[in-house]
């Protein structure tokens, strides 16, 4: 897989980072696939990084279009105007076809070409008005940590740049491959919620029932396939349904049904990858009881069905022996 880095004056070094350690190491070692990432810019000469740094490209903007995926750093300035070249290169590659992923304040690079014209797109949350007002035509969503509208993917701020760089591997190379990414970086390979829990509140509070919360998350990790509701979720935490449900979306970002369905799609992927379980029996042993529901899940998650997954994703030969595998809380 070939996957541009576009470079130019004013992108930030974290990004960078970020981007370079999810394509540019080898892990082939671990299973992950070979990937090619090359850093695109339109003049040769390095390109200074905030923090005395620098970034020396090693392709023309002409190699985009080879590229399977193009990936845009977000900026120091996010007002930073990004070189015509540049623009006109993104806009070729999105007529083309090719995926544009952009990380927090990429989002703006993004809009400068304006290919966010009429589609959605996030931002770090301490820059979605700024993004509203010099770019209102583009509808601004204010607490995805990720989200993707026509082949165009951006991100809130810093580390969920970090959750769609390992979202774009997961959906591209299979769950155990950005797992293992994941583990290298010593980071969760996926995130549920939404940037709402990281913004910041005027008077902001310890949860007491933090701990509480994150003991009957674990223990529905470990017990997936049985049935869960609020309410039975909320008698293990000791709360009421509607209590549990506010404390539980103010900690996560998300419901707690919505959390749950996540991790039951994400051991799902990882049984559908490992073993050559039965679908009713991956479905069974995840907590969505029938065949039937765990494909609806799949189709509203990931665009695609159990069946189609396990062939594109499947080890070979697969280990009917493996146990339900555990995803992160």
């Amino acid at each position: 897989m070939r996957i541009a880095l576009v470079a130019f004056p004013g992108i930030r070094a974290f990004d960078v980072s970020v981007i370079t350690e999810v394509w540019g190491v080898d892990r082939t070692d671990r299973g992950v696939p070979a990937f090619d990432l090359r850093r695109s810019a339109a003049d040769p000469a390095p390109i200074p990084l905030r923090g005395g740094l620098s970034l020396t490209p090693d392709r023309t903007l002409a190699w985009l279009s080879r590229a399977d995926l193009i990936v845009i750093p977000g900026l120091d300035d996010h007002l930073t105007p990004a070189p015509a070249p540049v623009l006109e290169a993104l806009r070729r590659a999105h007529g083309s076809g090719t995926p544009i992923a952009a990380l927090c304040g990429g989002a703006f690079t993004l809009a400068q070409a304006g290919l966010l014209d009429g589609r959605r797109a996030v931002t770090h949350w301490n820059l979605t008005g700024l993004l509203r007002s010099h770019h209102p035509h583009v509808t601004v969503v204010p607490d995805a940590l990720f989200l993707h509208d026509d082949n165009l993917w951006t991100s809130a701020g810093t580390a969920a740049g970090i959750d769609l760089c390992l979202h774009l591997v997961r959906t591209t190379h299979g769950a155990e491959a950005a797992a293992a990414i994941a583990r290298s970086m010593v980071t969760a390979p996926f995130r549920t919620g939404t940037q709402a829990q990281f913004i910041e509140h005027p008077t902001p509070h310890a949860d007491r029932d933090a701990d509480t919360l994150a003991s009957v998350r674990a223990y529905a990790l470990t017990h997936l396939a049985e049935p869960h509701t609020v309410a039975t979720l909320a008698a293990r935490a000791g709360m009421s349904p509607r209590s549990f449900a506010r404390h539980f979306q103010a900690t996560t970002g998300t419901t707690p049904l919505r959390w749950l369905i996540t991790q039951r799609i994400a051991a799902a992927q990882k049984l559908l990858e490992r073993t050559d379980h039965p679908l009713p029996e991956v479905a069974r042993r995840t907590g969505f009881g029938s065949e039937i529901t765990m494909r609806q899940h799949f189709g509203a998650h990931l665009s695609t069905s159990p069946r189609a997954y396990r062939l594109a994703f499947q080890e070979s030969p697969p280990r009917p022996g493996v146990d339900t595998p555990t995803p992160d809380p």
